[in-house]
């Protein structure tokens, strides 16, 4: 064979094999299994999951795909974050606080109860160190966490009979999850933690008395004011859920810079249009619920709520006293809380009470 011959020959060889192996070696796809502590299906919650991880498949062209178990499909709801720590799954999609066994600093990064709402969470997250803090504790779990959902300021929860005082309280049995529970166990309830799929069946068969979930929207799918009809709002233990998106420590350290950058923007894109639909869709459930089923609102009286915020006040610094991590994001937390309540004081709260003032503007023509 000639030189030129051969020569030819051998870099169209080389060319045919570069592109026969280059895409599954330039693309890195990866499969992953993300496991959530949400029913399947269920609205804002178990969808919001599936289109977090549809979102990372669309942005990566294919080459992170994630196969998304509902509750009890892979391991029980309670147990995603052990899952994804120990490496059985890759990501869990759930509330923060369900692991504040593990370490009650988890809690400040789901709601802690007279918090922060949806934007000053994320004006935390973003501008205050708290994703730096939330860093430094899952790092000691294994895992990276990012907010990917917010259910926006949540309800105070569904009663059998009116609270009308804190004796009201008094050997209540409510499901309630995370620091609230603390707060209403100190004013003589008996707080009981289940997965959302639980609630009815508990609720239906006398087992708990009460119970808050999330918001109209998610209630009315399952079903509370076929049981109960007294609706409380003022939801001091919930007035902006973030929920997670957490990463096995190990995976996430695999994915390229890149890949990390696409999916941090991905859960920074569904953190507000959960924001979005929650409040859409709460304003139409809530209409649904009170004129179609009789639901009958309720509000927690002033004096219910100054001692719901003393007794939450005890607790938080009872918590900030656990280690020296979670007094340091105690600190920062109520930094940003206090900062956000000076700027709203002055901007939101008087343009809120304003438009009250003349009801009529805005008719539909």
């Amino acid at each position: 064979m000639k030189r030129r011959s051969f020569l030819k020959t051998g870099a169209a060889a080389t060319v045919g094999a570069v592109s026969l192996s280059a895409p599954a070696y330039a693309t890195g796809k990866r499969k992953l299994k993300m496991v959530t502590t949400w029913p399947k299906k269920f609205p804002g919650l178990g969808t919001r999951a599936e289109e977090f991880a549809k979102d990372i498949e669309t942005a990566t062209d294919g080459r992170i795909r994630i196969k998304v178990y509902a509750a009890n499909e892979l391991v029980p709801p309670l147990g995603s974050f052990d899952a994804v720590r120990s490496g059985k799954a890759d990501i869990y999609h759930g509330s923060e606080y369900y692991w504040q066994g593990k370490h009650k600093a988890f809690s400040f990064f789901t709601a802690i109860p007279f918090g922060l709402t949806t934007m000053e969470q994320s004006q935390w997250l973003h501008f205050g160190g708290g994703q730096a803090l939330w860093d430094e504790l899952s790092g000691k779990f294994n895992v990276k966490a990012l907010a990917c959902t917010n259910s926006g300021v949540q309800m105070g929860g569904w009663f059998k009979k009116e609270i009308k005082s804190l004796q009201d309280f008094k050997g209540l049995r409510i499901r309630i999850p995370g620091l609230g529970g603390e707060v209403l166990k100190r004013l003589g309830a008996t707080p009981v933690t289940k997965a959302g799929g639980e609630i009815y069946l508990a609720l239906s068969q006398g087992n708990i008395d009460a119970s808050e979930w999330v918001g109209p929207w998610n209630d009315m799918a399952f079903g509370f004011h076929k049981i109960t009809k007294y609706y409380y709002t003022s939801a001091f233990q919930e007035p902006g859920a973030a929920i997670a998106a957490g990463f096995n420590l190990d995976v996430w350290n695999s994915l390229s810079k890149a890949d990390q950058a696409i999916i941090t923007a991905v859960a920074g894109d569904n953190y507000q249009k959960s924001l979005a639909e929650f409040n859409a869709r709460n304003a139409a459930s809530l209409r649904v619920l009170v004129e179609k089923h009789d639901v009958q609102l309720r509000t927690f009286s002033d004096d219910i709520l100054i001692a719901l915020a003393r007794t939450s006040d005890e607790v938080m610094q009872e918590v900030a006293t656990t280690d020296d991590l979670t007094k340091r994001i105690y600190n920062s937390y109520m930094d940003t809380r206090r900062a956000a309540m000076e700027w709203r004081a002055i901007a939101d709260e008087p343009y809120m009470r304003s438009r009250h003032l003349y009801e009529n503007y805005g008719k539909k023509l």
